[in-house]
């Protein structure tokens, strides 16, 4: 089952095309990512996911909704690079706020709220506010959220931003859990050794245009690391756009 499907999609801005006739799709249960250079399109991409921009051409499919129909972002979590929210929430009251809005049932949320600040090592800040807390600590109440109410899909841009070491490990595990329980994670990254260890397939973007999209032991099979195989290929685009 394909849980995104990507089909013919091209956005500009202006005369700059930030995305050219994209097309991939990603399975139920797989761990992805979406690589590339600043400015080759990555977040744009998000953006058309979640229905925060529209393409110009090409259509967008969520679980076979369109991605334009609120329905699409059923099951669906995200957390941007930089997670903010009202500095006057604490933890708990943040991850209570997601599953209110979830519509987890009372009985459920604060067990689910319980856990989420467990695994993420945070469960000290529970009656913190955010505007005391530090940013790779805000960055770990939002990374919590993900993790209230039954999110099938999680689309994380930069997750490891702003983590220090444990933080970048406790995430990691997280991810291998929820991979265990049958999510399907789609991840925005830059850290190309963490996403060839974390990963089943990657994509590459350069400069609006799908470079690769494949299972990571194809990469594998080609050079010895994911970072060779990136590098080898984002030069080889370069160098023919002269």
């Amino acid at each position: 089952m394909h849980v995104i499907q990507i089909e013919n999609i091209s956005k500009t801005y202006g005369e700059h095309f930030s995305l050219r006739n994209i097309s991939f799709s990603l399975e139920k249960g797989k761990i992805f990512s979406l690589l590339g250079p600043n400015g080759a399109g990555k977040t744009t991409l998000v953006k058309l996911m979640l229905n925060l921009i529209h393409q110009d051409a090409g259509n967008i499919l969520i679980n076979n909704t369109e991605a334009n129909n609120k329905k699409s972002r059923l099951g669906v979590a995200f957390i941007p690079e930089k997670f903010n929210f009202f500095p006057f929430y604490t933890a708990y009251g943040v991850l209570e706020f997601f599953g209110t809005m979830k519509g987890v049932q009372a009985d459920l949320l604060k067990p689910q709220i319980d856990s989420a600040l467990k695994m993420l090592n945070i469960d000290e800040l529970r009656n913190r506010k955010l505007s005391k807390m530090s940013k790779g600590q805000i960055q770990r109440v939002g990374l919590a959220s993900i993790l209230i109410g039954d999110n099938d899909l999680i689309i994380l841009d930069e997750p490891f931003s702003g983590l220090d070491p444990i933080g970048m490990r406790d995430l990691k595990d997280i991810i291998k859990k929820l991979k265990e329980d049958g999510k399907t994670l789609f991840i925005n990254s830059h850290i190309l050794l963490e996403m060839e260890h974390l990963c089943d397939e990657v994509a590459i973007l350069n400069r609006g245009e799908l470079l690769f999209k494949g299972p990571v032991s194809e990469v594998l099979a080609k050079e010895k690391s994911l970072d060779d195989f990136f590098h080898k290929l984002i030069n080889q685009d370069e160098q023919g756009s002269k």
